[in-house]
């Protein structure tokens, strides 16, 4: 069993996490947690307030509470929630200690900006549990403060799973993180945090403990590995041995990273910034992967990734779904008479009408190609599946498009719908809904034709 270091875990820390367990006692556990882009500035400077808060308005949305004295920023702790606190440390009425023993007491984590190095408080920035420490007169010192920040900030999107059955140093990691903006998960055993995996399949970093009693961190990695569900996922790896050969165990099982206790704060905060920075360059490299670039819509291959998927699931559970194939009516002749930007502009038209009808629904819309669209309708067949193309047949209708000329067009959509037919591949399951388009096509246009169509049901 690993004992963390006591010099991983301030007093400072340890008084937090004393505050976090109280909390868990009187917080209902099934309340949604509190995440918030509010962030506090303290800054007696208006010249320098201004400056901050006009840099991150150019990055982000976060709402910016500005206090010019430490006795307005007690006043606000109360009132609002602060994902973190942008403050200096030479105010009218506190100084440096004072200052971030406040916060602390506030429980919101501190990143500092201030004119002059303090060197007792950047020697003590782990104890401190400082977010980062910048001093004003260095180079790039204001563009390192709204990275830092706009970074906090995106931690919130971030689910981390923290495995250890020690609780002093699971909770010190836990704390840290929490620190950070991240969302975090905690688990006790090698078992729990499989378990916990197979739930929270959201979770994008682990960080596990190497010696545990039920099943050690190596095992752990490696069982994670042997799954194609986790392949996105990254670990983390720490231990308090001395073995130096546990580092390349676990990268060879399929790890991302290793530390050896005692964790030194800011190389700690390095490799958990590296990692996470990782997670999002793959985040957004996937999610351009699988858009349409005119439309934004997800594209072909996406679309026949995941419905592929929903399908098997939908029949595992029972459930009766279906797809339907649409295609803008004389879409050429837009093209024609009004010139290439106009049919792009209307793709984007139809493409964010589509979007808004499939919002807040099971059910999944994509960008085939050139003028053709699918719509994945989960959990709807015959009648109501026909009810709900009809009301996209009918949005689409009432879209006024507005032209760069000013111009103002609208156009209308054809719909073919087929029921989900089990153990057939996505793709004759969009040629029957083609077949049923090119119907809808050869009846008048402007309609939604599906099998019960052919029954003469409608």
């Amino acid at each position: 069993m690993n004992h963390i270091a006591t010099a991983e875990i301030p007093k400072r820390i340890i008084r937090s996490a004393k505050r976090g367990a109280a909390r868990k006692t009187v917080v209902d556990p099934d309340a949604p947690k509190i995440k918030t882009t509010n962030i506090l500035l303290i800054e007696d400077s208006m010249a320098v307030a201004n400056l901050i808060v006009t840099k991150l308005q150019e990055v982000c949305t976060a709402k910016v509470i500005h206090c010019s004295s430490l006795a307005d920023a007690r006043r606000v702790f109360n009132t609002e929630h602060f994902a973190f606190a942008i403050t200096g440390l030479d105010l009218p009425d506190g100084k440096g200690e004072e200052i971030l023993a406040a916060l602390d007491e506030a429980e919101i984590a501190a990143l500092v900006y201030t004119a002059k190095h303090d060197d007792e408080a950047q020697h003590r920035y782990g104890e401190l549990q400082l977010l980062d420490y910048c001093v004003k007169d260095e180079t790039g010192s204001l563009n390192r403060l709204i990275q830092t920040a706009v970074r906090v900030l995106g931690n919130a999107d971030i689910k981390v799973l923290v495995v250890d059955d020690q609780r002093s140093a699971r909770e010190s990691l836990v704390d840290v993180l929490s620190r950070h903006n991240f969302d975090v998960l905690e688990a006790r055993s090698g078992a729990e945090a499989l378990t916990m995996l197979g739930v929270q399949k959201d979770v994008e970093l682990l960080i596990t403990d190497y010696n545990m009693p039920d099943m050690d961190g190596y095992e752990l990695v490696q069982r994670i590995r042997a799954s194609s569900a986790y392949t996105q996922l990254r670990i983390i790896g720490v231990t308090a041995s001395a073995d130096r050969r546990l580092s390349s165990l676990f990268l060879k099982a399929g790890a991302n990273d290793f530390m050896y206790r005692p964790l030194m704060p800011e190389e700690f905060q390095c490799r958990i910034d590296s990692n996470v920075d990782t997670i999002k360059q793959i985040k957004r490299l996937r999610y351009h992967a699988e858009r349409d670039q005119l439309t934004n819509l997800p594209n072909r291959r996406y679309f026949f990734e995941v419905v592929a998927r929903l399908m098997r699931e939908d029949q595992a559970q029972g459930m009766q779904s279906a797809v339907a194939l649409l295609d803008i009516d004389f879409f050429k002749k837009v093209n024609d008479t009004y010139g290439h930007e106009a049919g792009d502009d209307t793709l984007r038209a139809i493409a964010a009408c589509l979007q808004k009808t499939v919002a807040r629904t099971p059910h999944m819309a994509a960008r085939l190609g050139g003028e053709e669209f699918a719509v994945y309708l989960r959990g709807l067949h015959e009648h109501s599946a026909h009810d709900f193309c009809e009301q996209i047949r009918k949005a689409i209708e009432k879209v006024k498009i507005e032209l760069r000329n000013g111009t103002v067009i609208s156009v209308t959509t054809s719909i073919g719908l087929a029921d989900i037919q089990t153990n057939e591949p996505v793709d004759n399951q969009l040629h029957a809904a083609d077949q049923l388009l090119y119907m809808a096509k050869a009846n008048g246009r402007n309609r939604v034709f599906s099998e019960i169509s052919l029954m003469g049901g409608l």
